[in-house]
């Protein structure tokens, strides 16, 4: 296993620094080292350490939600805030429904199998986005419109939507009765309940480190530890079944009320998860390209599977658009918001296969094995192809579309 672990890191690594010496994101270096260690192709990691990956994936998402929530105040949120709640639904609304149709009449889905496919591809992924926009906020590119962290913000709900939609369909091909008001109430309801924890857990640690003086290291081992078991409490199937709460979002609550409350120690906190964060990269998309299975593409597929991906992702454009036509950004600012909103990796990589295999099992008799293994070769598709290009594409056009100027 260490010599699984040390063979990823140090790859990842050399890739990383090979691919920033030619101008491309580190991250596409660490993705390649999955996909190349991994299953699809030499299968040099042990079963084990990709167990161990996908748990180290959540740790990492924390700590760059963390991240992010260290660096937005009251002011940069009051700024962003109706735009952020617009993107945080309309484009993946959009995209979904747009594969679905897609997926209906070019590959003659039935609805309810085309839904599945289309809420899997519709989430954008925050492992993607998140590191790549607090790039751009450290070298400060769009900090006096705040156009990172409105990305931020929209990002980090969007999957919320997608995966409760994708889960309406899982239930109607299991044969189960669906509440609709019930899920009109449930979702508005998880993403404020999501907030007001991680508000509550925030104020709390901000008493906590004001009234015990320890150190730093040891306030980062607390914060981490306290937001990790939060977030596995929101991703519990009991609960996620009453209300479908924003853990995510909650997490990164907790880093913006200890900013509002005690600036002078999250600006400490944040170097130490700057650091931390280091090492969680690697892990992070290491683990997505080990997710990778090459063997479930079909070549007749490819073609048409590009082509249902191409027209989702400009009806996702269509909706970041319309999220930011009453927003007091530029027409580049809002070409750089569709660019960033490209991405797809971290969702649909985690239940990508799940229609599979729960055919596999017996539990989704609406669903046979050709169509699980369709709708898992064009997530495996939206991976190869978005994380790359919207990688590459915030990156590039990021320095050329959004002003550089800092405010106090």
């Amino acid at each position: 296993m260490l010599t699984s672990i040390a063979l990823i890191v140090l790859l990842a690594l050399l890739l990383n620094y090979a691919l920033t010496k030619i101008n491309l994101p580190g991250i596409l270096g660490m993705i390649l080292t999955g996909i190349i260690l991994g299953p699809a192709i030499l299968n040099l990691v042990d079963a084990e350490v990709i167990h161990l990956l996908r748990e180290f994936k959540t740790a990492a998402l924390i700590v760059i939600l963390i991240r992010a929530g260290l660096g937005i105040n009251k002011k940069t949120l009051t700024k962003v805030g109706k735009p952020a709640i617009f993107m945080s639904f309309i484009p993946g609304i959009l995209e979904g429904f747009t594969v679905l149709a897609l997926a209906h009449f070019l590959l003659d889905f039935p609805i309810i199998q085309a839904g599945m496919l289309g809420f899997i591809i519709a989430a954008v992924s925050p492992a993607v986005v998140v590191p790549s926009m607090l790039a751009l906020k450290d070298l400060g590119y769009g900090k006096k419109k705040e156009v990172p962290t409105l990305v931020l913000a929209g990002a980090s709900v969007d999957d919320i939507f997608a995966i409760t939609i994708f889960g309406v369909f899982i239930s109607l091909g299991a044969g189960n009765s669906i509440n609709y008001a019930q899920l009109a109430i449930s979702v508005p309801a998880g993403i404020i309940i999501g907030a007001a924890l991680g508000i509550a857990i925030g104020f709390a640690l901000v008493t906590y480190f004001k009234k015990f003086h320890i150190r730093d290291t040891k306030k980062v081992i607390i914060f981490m530890i306290i937001a990790v078991l939060f977030y596995e409490l929101t991703e519990f199937q009991t609960i996620k079944d009453i209300i479908p709460i924003a853990g995510l979002l909650g997490i990164m609550s907790i880093g913006f009320v200890i900013l509002e409350k005690y600036d002078v120690l999250a600006n400490r906190l944040a170097q130490k998860f700057n650091k931390v964060w280091v090492l969680s990269e690697i892990l992070l998309f290491v683990y997505i390209g080990t997710e990778v299975r090459i063997e479930a593409l079909s070549a007749n597929l490819i073609g048409i599977g590009l082509l249902i991906l191409a027209i989702g992702l400009v009806a996702r454009s269509i909706g970041v658009w319309i999220s930011l036509l009453n927003s007091h950004l530029n027409t580049k600012e809002k070409i750089f918001c569709i660019i960033s909103y490209l991405p797809k990796a971290t969702v649909q990589a985690a239940i990508g296969a799940i229609p599979l295999t729960m055919v596999l099992e017996g539990t989704l008799p609406q669903l046979n094995i050709p169509y699980g293994e369709t709708i898992l070769s064009i997530a495996v598709l939206s991976i190869i192809v978005t994380a790359p290009i919207g990688a590459i594409g915030i990156k590039v056009f990021g320095p050329k579309l959004l002003s550089k100027e800092y405010t106090d």
